[in-house]
């Protein structure tokens, strides 16, 4: 998913629930963010900003547990696993209940599936349910349901494989995979999503556009003693500078768009300020994408001398040297990544003879797309410069990360700088960096396949890897997705720039037994478990 450092939010207060429920119930916290949200829709919102928005109002068969990469059951009571590895059958908790006091059941879940997969809902993520049975009529439009899911009686679902799937339980502990009404989406249509109904931790009790937005505790929430706090605020429109000096004053508990690159090192020089400064490494990549349905980009040349023509090491400066530089699509601790791998070098005369040799030795002008934060226009100017030495003459468009996601998914933009909305992994598994970022099904209208690249071989080797369920396999299927990522890297629809650190600061009033980060869990922060120390 999308989301990175200087952009990103803390995993604050993310520690065992059975520690977080000794603290008292009570009390609230404002958040900041510089622009609106863009959706609440679980089958839609895929930006680090409303992630963790999604997770605090709406639940799902599986989850993590908090603070920590393991799966633990969810919605699911329990649930089995048939011996050739294509039958999961879910046991749902009875009891549960959505926000508008409906019970949540097994034709819940087989609606929220049907729609997550149904291509007139447009979501980013549907390319993840593909191993199910009947996924691929779904995709074409010759059927309007998953004809492997089926409801066996009111608290049991039974969802069949066309394939084993080693990432099937991971995919059901995604945002993706919540669980949402089938009237409340009826009633709100396109609009469900700022009228969001769920079975989570909070809920919604006010949203003014442009302003904030205020999460109420749900009282009748199934899991005892959670959440610890009465009320979120989250503030929008507010420039990083400012939230920054709010939070020095206590007015703001959270920077959601963390340290602003310009003041970190003043702010971690700083022995009143710096305790408070929370760093974590994450699984992630920040990439610039290139759109190879889009001229010149359709040419290989073009690509490889884009990628030899990025001062990957001056862009780690811009940021303080808080990243690696990188040079394939996966972080150095994910699974896969081939570390006798050199990547492009950076070499201007080089990348100038490919652009001769593409028949452009003049050069040519395009767009380059950057979400409007800090530090992202400053990587842009700096990658404006770069593609200027070669004769390449790149506008920036600097733009609402919403608008800038949205010209990316339509195939709009030919160039977009990924920061502040950089892949970060959903889960701890190499297979997560290719299908909804450089898989066929992620290049599809409002996917995050911004470079909208497409290989039928490379989607049909993803799936034999994926399909290596054996734990004593893991070295071969890991040997499968390096080959994978190297085909990437040889087709170059991405320019890899950098794995870098995330930081964010909280105020001195919010608790958990620890501040953590969690690398491959995909959830910022977990609200649910965040309490105030200040509460009597």
């Amino acid at each position: 998913m999308r989301t990175a450092l200087l952009a990103g939010v803390a995993l604050l207060a993310a520690a065992a629930p059975s520690l977080a429920q000794d603290e008292k119930q009570g009390g609230s916290m404002i958040v900041t963010y510089k622009d609106d949200v863009s959706t609440l829709d679980p089958a839609i919102g895929y930006d680090w900003q409303n992630w963790s928005m999604i997770k605090s109002l709406f639940d799902g068969l599986m989850d993590y547990e908090p603070g920590t990469s393991t799966l633990t059951k969810d919605l699911a009571e329990d649930y089995t696993i048939s011996e050739d590895g294509l039958t999961y059958t879910f046991k749902l908790h009875q009891g549960v209940k959505f926000h508008n006091g409906r019970e949540l059941t097994a034709d819940d879940v087989k609606y929220s599936l049907d729609r997550v997969t149904n291509p007139a809902t447009q979501s980013p993520g549907a390319g993840f349910f593909g191993s199910i049975v009947g996924f691929a009529e779904m995709a074409d439009g010759s059927a309007t349901s998953l004809s492997g899911v089926t409801v066996v009686d009111p608290y049991t679902v039974e969802i069949k494989l066309s394939r084993p799937d080693a990432t099937f339980l991971h995919v059901m502990a995604i945002n993706f995979a919540s669980v949402v009404p089938r009237e409340a989406i009826e009633e709100f249509g396109a609009d469900f999503g700022k009228h969001p109904v769920g079975s989570g931790a909070f809920k919604l009790a006010e949203w003014t556009l442009g302003q904030r937005l205020v999460f109420e505790r749900n009282a009748e929430y199934w899991k005892a003693g959670v959440p610890k706090l009465d009320q979120i605020t989250f503030e929008v429109g507010q420039e990083p500078t400012v939230a920054l000096l709010r939070l020095k004053s206590g007015e703001v508990d959270i920077p959601g768009d963390g340290i602003p690159p310009a003041q970190f090192l003043e702010v971690k020089d700083d022995p009143a300020y710096s305790p408070l400064i929370i760093e974590g490494g994450q699984l992630q990549t920040g990439y610039i994408t290139l759109n190879v349905t889009t001229p010149p980009f359709d040419k290989l040349e073009v690509r490889k001398a884009i990628n030899m023509a990025i001062n990957k090491d001056r862009i780690v400066r811009i940021i303080n040297n808080r990243a690696l530089v990188a040079n394939q699509p996966l972080p150095p601790s994910m699974p896969g990544y081939a570390k006798d791998y050199a990547g492009y070098p950076y070499d201007v005369e080089g990348a100038k003879k490919l652009l001769a040799d593409a028949g452009l030795a003049d050069g040519f002008t395009t767009e380059l797309y950057v979400y409007n934060t800090d530090p992202n226009p400053r990587i842009a100017q700096a990658i404006q410069q770069d593609l200027a030495a070669i004769g390449i003459n790149a506008e920036i468009k600097s733009l609402a990360q919403a608008n800038v996601i949205e010209a990316g998914g339509n195939g709009t933009a030919p160039m977009i700088w990924s920061g502040g909305m950089a892949w970060i992994a959903d889960f701890p598994d190499p297979s997560n960096f290719y299908g909804p970022i450089l898989g066929c099904a992620g290049a599809a209208e409002g996917g995050w396949n911004w470079a909208k690249y497409c290989d039928d071989e490379l989607d049909a080797a993803a799936i034999a890897a994926d399909s290596v369920v054996d734990p004593a396999k893991a070295a071969e299927r890991e040997r499968m997705w390096r080959d994978i990522y190297l085909k990437v890297m040889e087709d170059a629809p991405w320019v890899p720039v950098f794995n870098e650190q995330r930081f964010t600061m909280r105020s001195e009033r919010l608790g958990g037994p620890d501040a953590i980060f969690v690398d491959p869990v995909h959830v910022p922060v977990n609200y649910d478990y965040v309490f105030a120390k200040d509460v009597q």
